[in-house]
Formats: C-alpha cells, structure tokens, sequence
C-alpha cells in the first residue's frame, strides 16, 4: 500500500506539472535586429538569447531572429515594437540618438564607465529604472532591459597619423553616437553608416576614415583593407549596452515565470557577451600588426585629454537644451562620483600601453 501511494502521489505531481507546462500561453517573438548575427558580440548575442529561451520554456517562448532589412529597417526597430508592428527588437539604444537624444546615454558614454562600472549602475543604481522611464515618457510602448554589452572598441581608423588636434579638421568620418558630437567639435564631418555600407563608402572616398566595433568586428568587414592606422583607447566605447526590447502588450500576456525567462537570460548572455568580447581581441590585433600592415597607435596624452574636455563642453550642451538627459547624465555621474573610491583603490594600475 505505502509503494502503491507513493508512485500514486508521483503520478499526480507529474501530471499537474505537464498540465501547468501544457497550460503556460504560447508566445511568438518576431525579433529584428539592428546588427547582423555574424558579428561576434555586436550581432551574435541574440541568438544566445534565442537559444536559451527555447531551452528554458520548453518552447513555451519562441524567438524568431531577422536579420537587418529581413522584416523591418532597422532604424525602425523601436517604432515597429513600440507600435506592435513586431513582438521584440535588438539593438543599442544609441541608434534611437536622432529621436531620443538621452537614449545615448544607455548605449555608451565618451569616458564613461567600464563594463563593471556600468553593469553596476543599471543593476544596482538607477541605470535600468531611467531607461524604463526614458521610454515611457516618450510614449514608446515598449519594456526594456539590457542584454549583452561589448568589450572597448577600437578608437578609430585613418590612412595617415594623427598627430594633433588640427590633423582631424576637415575629414569625413563614420562615427556613432555621443562621441560624433565631439568629433564634430574638432572640425570632423560625421555620417552614421550601418556595418554593411562602411567600406563600399571608404572605397569611394564618400568618408576618409571611420570607427565601427571592437577588433573582431571591424575585421569582419575588412577595415585593414583600406586603412592602416589604427588608434586606441576607444575614449568614446569603453563599454557598450545592447537591449532588447519587447511590445508592453506581448510583455503583459506573459506569466511571471515567462517574463523571469526572459529577464535571466539577458542578464546570461550580457556575461556571455563581455567574456566573448575580452576573449576574442587579442589575436584580432596581433594578425593586423603580422599579417595585414595595420600599424596600431596609441593616443597621446594631449589627444585624449582633447578629446575629454570636447566631451564635456558636449555634455553640458545636451543637458542644458535636454531635462532628459541632464537627469540620466547627472544620476550616472553621482554614482560614477561614489565608485571613484572603490575604483581608484581597487585595482591595479595598468602598465604603459605597447602595442
């Protein structure tokens, strides 16, 4: 009798488990992306996403990826989320700059914080409640949260050295978001080109040099083919957040353990992506320097610390013109204030740069 009633009990947990399971809503994620998925990082961490959500459903959600153009443009992303057009997107919230200009600031900051710095401020400071409210206040019907973030970019790409500051005057550069504010402060004409349109524009001489990605990136797309002047720090990407965003309607029919899914799987792959990113740089830059003529240059003293007062003549001009930003930026830099003390404590210092 005790066996019968122990396999009995089992029996009916193991059904009221399937009954859950069969009952938990069905739901379909048509999800275009900013980035193509080849590209390590930038693009490939949604299929990470993808993956993990089949996985830990039991297909309960389905993901369906498309890539760039495939289903929508995608400097229209965030209007087909927000306006129901497609269940999910994935992007930087840097592409939304044009109409949003404080999104920026969740995509990446001119001598901003680092990866840990940066993870700390959206998960234990106000980092993740401002980009929610960001959105809100712009009526954009969409819940976001970050989901992978990229390893420091390479600076830039020219065909000659840059020595000083008058170097940079009168070049038409590809440049991405905050920091195309501060090259235009120097004298530089910038554009924001998509990956794919970056060297057919270099070949025809539409730009004279350009910034994209990290190493493994910028290779794909064959950068060292028409430049060979590569320059680091990224001043203007020490770290960058990618996110995914997801209809508030499409949010709200989810369970809670949906949702949860959801949550911890961007949280999974926002450490995948970091620890791909550091991974794969090194042997990037040494087959440049070997294989392909790159000659990589570090910027001086002098170049950064342009670079860095630029940024802030830029910052004090956005918040001034933008209520928006001055909260996101001044919220970011209390807390970047308080970290300073553990930062400056921390960590070893970092040796002279040779490279």
């Amino acid at each position: 009798m005790k066996k019968i009633t122990i396999t009995l009990a089992s029996a009916i947990a193991m059904s009221l488990l399937s009954s859950a399971a069969y009952a938990e809503k069905r739901i379909l994620l048509k999800t275009p992306i900013y980035y193509n998925s080849s590209l390590p990082g930038l693009g490939s961490t949604i299929k990470y996403v993808q993956q993990g959500l089949k996985d830990l459903s039991g297909n309960s959600i389905k993901m369906k990826v498309y890539e760039p153009n495939k289903l929508v443009h995608p400097k229209e992303i965030l209007d087909a989320v927000s306006t129901g057009k497609v269940q999910a997107g994935y992007a930087t919230a840097g592409n939304w700059g044009g109409k949003i200009p404080a999104a920026r600031l969740f995509s990446a900051v001119p001598f901003g914080p680092e990866a840990p710095e940066y993870l700390a401020w959206f998960y234990h400071g106000n980092g993740n409640k401002l980009h929610q409210e960001l959105y809100d206040n712009n009526n954009l019907n969409v819940k976001v949260q970050i989901c992978g973030i990229l390893a420091p970019e390479t600076s830039a790409w020219f065909n000659t050295p840059i020595t000083k500051p008058e170097d940079l005057k009168g070049l038409k550069m590809r440049f991405f978001g905050l920091g195309a504010l501060v090259m235009e402060k120097l004298g530089v004409s910038t554009v924001g080109l998509p990956g794919g349109e970056i060297f057919p524009a270099l070949e025809k001489g539409v730009i004279d040099a350009t910034e994209f990605s990290m190493p493994v990136v910028d290779k794909r797309i064959g950068l060292h083919k028409l430049l060979k002047y590569n320059y680091f720090p990224g001043w203007h990407q020490q770290a960058t957040m990618m996110e995914l965003i997801i209809n508030q309607d499409t949010w709200k029919k989810m369970s809670k353990s949906q949702q949860s899914m959801i949550e911890h799987v961007c949280k999974s792959a926002t450490l995948d992506a970091l620890a791909l990113g550091e991974a794969l740089q090194a042997p990037v830059l040494k087959e440049n320097v070997e294989n392909n003529g790159v000659i990589n240059k570090y910027w001086s003293p002098t170049m950064l610390a342009t670079f860095k007062n630029k940024w802030l003549e830029v910052a004090a001009q956005e918040s001034a013109k933008d209520p928006a930003f001055k909260r996101i930026y001044d919220d970011l830099e209390t807390f970047r204030a308080t970290y300073d003390l553990w930062e400056a404590n921390a960590f070893l210092p970092r040796p002279k740069p040779s490279i």
